[in-house]
């Protein structure tokens, strides 16, 4: 029973909300102060996803500053995307954006998804995000910290 209390004496652990940020991007219109993500790995070494469940776990929270992630891209307002695009992922990479309703923003996180990092001439990677697809948002890092993605996500929700 003491492992009771002291959940109730505890209560709710997070980190504190930095000031808000300054708008980088305009959100899609009808996105007003909620963000609907759907993450797609076009080819990263997971490093990135790690990073983008730390955000939205239960420390910096990122759904607390209206984004939340969702399970497919019809229901996004907003793409993010991880890894430099593959020759396996340009047409899924194509299709999903193309799944996506207008007006939509799609988010390149870490450097391998803004200029294809260490597998930069590998074999098997046609290029960076941008390559493939227009590029509204960065978020530069290798891996980029949870901190980066809940600023990013927050420049665009405004909150």
């Amino acid at each position: 029973m003491s492992w009771l209390g002291r959940i109730v004496r505890t209560g709710r652990i997070a980190e504190p909300a930095d000031t808000r940020p300054a708008e980088t991007v305009a959100p899609p219109a009808g996105v007003r102060g909620s963000l609907q993500v759907r993450h797609i790995d076009a080819g990263s070494c997971n490093g990135c996803e790690i990073e983008i469940a730390a955000a939205f776990g239960p420390v910096y929270d990122a759904e607390r500053f209206g984004a939340r992630l969702v399970a497919s891209p019809r229901h996004a307002d907003a793409l993010l995307i991880t890894g430099a695009v593959t020759r396996n992922m340009v047409e899924p990479l194509r299709n999903a954006v193309a799944a996506t309703p207008k007006p939509r923003l799609v988010i390149a996180c870490g450097d391998c998804a803004i200029n294809c990092g260490v597998f930069a001439g590998a074999y098997g990677v046609v290029g960076p995000v941008s390559a493939i697809v227009d590029v509204d948002v960065e978020i530069p890092g290798c891996p980029p910290t949870p901190d980066q993605i809940v600023a990013a996500l927050r420049s665009v929700t405004g909150k």
